[in-house]
């Protein structure tokens, strides 16, 4: 079978003539072949289950039809039981159905949720990845296997990521990818997940994950544009990749490379059988029975490298690539760019030197770059690096290797240079006069190169440099239009094909959101009416008036938060309030929770009663503290969805169980499922805040059990909690970092 739709199970009744087809193929009185018998049999019983809703239960649920009733029905429930409440290999008891359905080349792909988050998203950015979600006893997901093979083993050898999750082992993963039927299939780039909703078939796959990648990838060229295709080197400050054959469509492995290599590379494409490329081919004698890459630099004339081969394969175009991914002489345009062609050595044999033309924009400098552009391309060595700098975009960069030298002021100069280390200490020698272009001044140059490769020390001087500043990095306004426009076509993608579960809130907000809206401007607009017509004038202003008063009155009330009390009142998080004081609580109220051990409890209660004080006049905020001997599991949870506050802890770990979360504060959302997090403060003790905080300290009362006395470290202790206060400020203001969860998980 080719195709299989993924929005349609199979069933008995689809497959009822084909089985009848079958039948009468097989039929031991017209088929003599050998097999044709075992066949028959076996097809006639998978129909026989599938047409009986008992029999499909009994095979569903324990691998059986009910042909061997061996033991009774209380015994089938106590097995049942069994399996739930143990683990035990299925090998063991030889279920045939299971194993001979499972299929092992997948297992090669299966993703777990960390190595998809910490390895898979960012490698999706080099990428796409072609993730299938499956799970056992499911008849959809045999039909779509034979394809699924052979176009994942087709896909992967051009250059896509192949995945497999397994929606029964890995629920967490297939939760997070939003698939909530198996079988899904869903593509994966630049971190965005798209799911497949086509036929499944190797025409469809390939034509969706040629789909994922952007359509300005790769430029047709032809006799008319090559020019200035080739031309734009300098504006761009990459090599251009031209990619000669006969294929009128451009090649999905050429789109896959050229999204790879998309930040060092331009990619154009000539269909040589098109009219309009004859001059194009002949002035680069291009084979047009074979393809043919090319790599040009600053000389559009002539190519920098080619390659040619009747079967271009990934493992030669990466080869070839990666060999050229710089200009001969590449203009430095950001920090990134700097480190990749001046590498910090590692060893001796890695010593890298980048010899470093600091020139100005103009007709002025034009010859000083020429003469030293071609210095580099005479001088082309593993060990050597030639770059150029414009002095008036990168001043600090220029300003730290000249010294603003009056000798070198509007003219070219020439540094070589060696990073030391990341943090930007270089090892530098300048050339003593101005460059210049010269014989002479090449003769220079060449000999303190020779002198460099047996004497290192030659590099004298030494600095730290800032970071380069980005060029060519896009405006604001561009940045933003570009993200507003992919927001806009994520949520149009959605709203046709995402799940009604997942809209569902969606919907319901935005409804809820537009009722009170209208409402309220219609309550308005009556009261206002009402009002003009039995006020006179004199009272309308006297209205007016005291209504400001109120109004602003009001502002001040509400921005003071004056506590109504004189103590804090602070409740224990447990399993009897767990529903009321979170999973239930009214919309716009938050619970404030100190996460404490039982040693650690009178301290931090006592230092958070002082630090949230000045906010219990807010009627929306609750405070609670929660016991981290008794819920360390309840807090792992939920700090797994903090990635960037808490890693997924790893249960292989030997310091999982003492990893020490004692002061950090959760501000939880109970009607919005989200939460912020407040770290503790780990730095020295800070003995003028922590002294005023307690002679203050003793004017509050915390309603929370606990001991009163304080032990030897509890000023340590307390220093945990230290700007608890300036965190509580951000909270009100909602400038705080959001960490949503699917639902609050049961506090045992």
């Amino acid at each position: 079978q080719t195709q299989a739709d993924l929005s349609s199970p199979c069933s008995p009744g689809d497959g009822g003539v084909k089985e009848s087809l079958l039948h009468r193929r097989l039929h031991p009185d017209k088929n003599k072949d050998p097999g044709a018998e075992d066949k028959f049999i076996q097809i006639s019983k998978a129909y026989e289950i599938l047409s009986n809703e008992e029999k499909r239960a009994n095979f569903d649920r324990y691998g059986d039809a009910g042909e061997s009733q061996g033991y009774s029905q209380h015994q089938q429930r106590q097995f049942h039981h069994f399996h739930e409440g143990f683990y035990f290999d299925e090998s063991f008891f030889h279920f045939p159905f299971n194993s001979e359905r499972r299929d092992t080349s997948d297992e090669k792909y299966l993703l777990h949720f960390s190595h998809y988050i910490n390895e898979i998203v960012p490698d999706s950015f080099k990428k796409p990845y072609l993730i299938k979600i499956t799970s056992d006893w499911c008849f959809s997901c045999i039909h779509i296997e034979p394809v699924w093979k052979e176009v994942a083993q087709e896909l992967e050898a051009l250059g896509v990521g192949i995945g497999v999750v397994h929606a029964g082992y890995e629920r967490r993963l297939a939760h997070h990818l939003g698939a909530h039927s198996t079988p899904s299939i869903l593509g994966l780039m630049n971190g965005k997940i798209t799911f497949f909703h086509s036929a499944v078939s190797r025409e469809n796959l390939r034509q969706f994950v040629e789909n994922l990648l952007p359509g300005n990838l790769v430029e047709k060229i032809t006799d008319k544009n090559y020019i200035r295709f080739l031309s734009n080197w300098k504006k761009e400050n990459k090599p251009h990749v031209l990619l000669f054959d006969h294929m009128p469509v451009v090649p999905l492995l050429y789109k896959l490379t050229a999204f790879a290599y998309r930040d060092y590379l331009s990619f154009g494409y000539v269909y040589v059988g098109l009219r309009g490329t004859e001059e194009l081919s002949s002035q680069y004698n291009i084979n047009v029975y074979t393809p043919t890459l090319m790599i040009f630099k600053e000389h559009i004339d002539k190519p920098a490298d080619v390659a040619q081969a009747r079967d271009m394969k990934k493992q030669l175009i990466d080869d070839f690539l990666s060999q050229n991914k710089f200009l001969m002489a590449a203009r430095l345009t950001n920090q990134r760019l700097f480190q990749e062609l001046c590498p910090v050595k590692k060893s001796h044999r890695q010593r890298k030197h980048c010899v470093i033309l600091l020139t100005g924009e103009g007709d002025k400098f034009a010859d000083a770059y020429e003469a030293f552009l071609t210095f580099a391309v005479a001088n082309t060595k593993d060990t050597l690096r030639f770059a150029h700098i414009y002095n008036d975009r990168q001043p600090e960069f220029a300003d730290a290797l000249l010294m603003d030298e009056e000798k070198y002021r509007g003219k070219s100069a020439v540094v070589i240079l060696e990073r030391r280390n990341n943090a930007g200490k270089i090892a530098y020698k300048t050339l003593e006069e101005a460059w210049q272009g010269s014989n002479e001044d090449n003769f220079i140059l060449l000999d303190l190169l020779d002198q460099l490769r047996t004497d290192p020390g030659l590099l004298s001087s030494e600095t730290v440099l800032e970071d380069l500043n980005d060029e060519l990095a896009p405006m604001f306004l561009i940045r933003w239009f570009y993200s507003t426009l992919d927001y806009i076509l994520d949520c149009w993608d959605s709203l046709f094909h995402s799940n009604w579960r997942e809209m569902m809130p969606l919907l319901s907000l935005l409804f809820s959101a537009l009722f009170i809206l209208f409402g309220t401007v219609i309550v308005q607009a009556f009261s206002d009416s009402s009002d003009t017509r039995d006020s006179p004038a004199s009272e309308k202003k006297d209205t007016t008036a005291k209504t400001e008063k109120n109004d602003t009155s009001f502002s001040k009330e509400s921005n003071s938060r004056v506590p109504k009390k004189g103590f804090v009142e602070v409740t224990e998080l447990t399993d009897i309030n767990y529903n009321s004081n979170l999973v239930r609580l009214r919309p716009g109220h938050m619970n404030v929770v100190l996460i404490l051990s039982n040693s650690t409890k009178t301290a931090l209660l006592q230092k958070f009663a002082l630090e949230v004080y000045t906010f219990t006049g807010s009627s929306s905020l609750h405070f609670s503290f929660l016991s981290l001997d008794k819920h360390r599991e309840w807090l792992e949870y939920l700090l797994e969805f903090a990635q960037d506050a808490a890693p997924i802890p790893n249960q292989y770990d030997k310091h999982f169980l003492e990893r020490d979360y004692t002061g950090y504060v959760l501000a939880l959302n109970g009607h919005k499922k989200y939460f912020c997090l407040f770290k503790p403060h780990r730095s020295g003790d800070e003995g003028g805040t922590l002294g005023a905080g307690e002679d203050y300290d003793s004017s509050l009362h915390t309603e929370a059990r606990g001991k009163s006395s304080c032990s030897p470290g509890s000023r340590s202790i307390k220093n945990k909690l230290h700007k608890l206060s300036f965190w509580m400020e951000r909270l009100l203001e909602g400038s705080l970092q959001r960490f949503y969860i699917p639902s609050w998980p049961a506090l045992d």
